[in-house]
């Protein structure tokens, strides 16, 4: 039993069971959303875009041909990943990444020059919308950049139709959380993972 992991929400009343039998805390993870009204008010959003647009970093949505862009951008960024048993990231081939367009995900990604600075992947259904994972250069990481790709994500979806944006993450990560927050997204659920003794 030794390798056991078990994923719960802060809530879940059997938590307390396992801390008594020794299992230990080995990850926290969080999950958050973003409610639209109808119609939706987005200044936030684009005051997050704008501030990036504004130095002169494109942010677009991007088409298959970038797969290469998004494929080194996500090698040089997997090993930065925080790892929980409920938020593992696992790098894609470049084949799989080409894929990603065919299988209904949406990429947005921010450009200087001819350099992918960050991406972000979300996958829109109907009035629900889901981010796959954000992902920005370490040397620019702290600039606004992972805020714009997915402001750009939630405006696009938006104008689609999308007005309930999920997204979560580790709790390692904190300044993933804090640009969701500044977003408008609140924490719906925190989820512990446990090991067992």
């Amino acid at each position: 039993m030794g390798n056991e992991t078990v994923v719960l929400r802060d809530d879940d009343p059997r938590r307390d069971d396992l801390e008594s039998r020794g299992y230990t805390v080995v990850g926290q993870s969080w999950g958050a959303r973003l409610e639209l009204a109808d119609p939706p008010d987005l200044s936030i959003v684009r005051r997050a875009l704008d501030r990036v647009t504004a130095a002169g970093v494109s942010v677009s949505e991007l088409p298959m041909t970038a797969a290469d862009d998004l494929y080194e951008l996500e090698k040089a960024n997997n090993g930065d990943y925080p790892f929980t048993p409920a938020t593992s990231h696992d790098l894609l081939d470049a084949d799989a990444t080409r894929e990603l367009w065919s299988q209904g995900f949406r990429v947005f990604g921010a450009y200087d020059g001819g350099r992918l600075l960050g991406a972000t992947l979300i996958v829109h259904r109907g009035t629900h919308a889901e981010t796959e994972f954000t992902s920005v250069l370490a040397a620019r990481r702290g600039a606004g950049i992972g805020a714009a790709v997915k402001a750009a994500s939630i405006l696009a979806c938006a104008t689609d139709g999308a007005r309930v944006f999920g997204t979560g993450g580790a709790a390692a990560n904190g300044a993933s959380l804090g640009v969701n927050q500044a977003l408008g997204y609140v924490v719906t659920e925190r989820w512990y993972s446990y090991r067992a003794p």
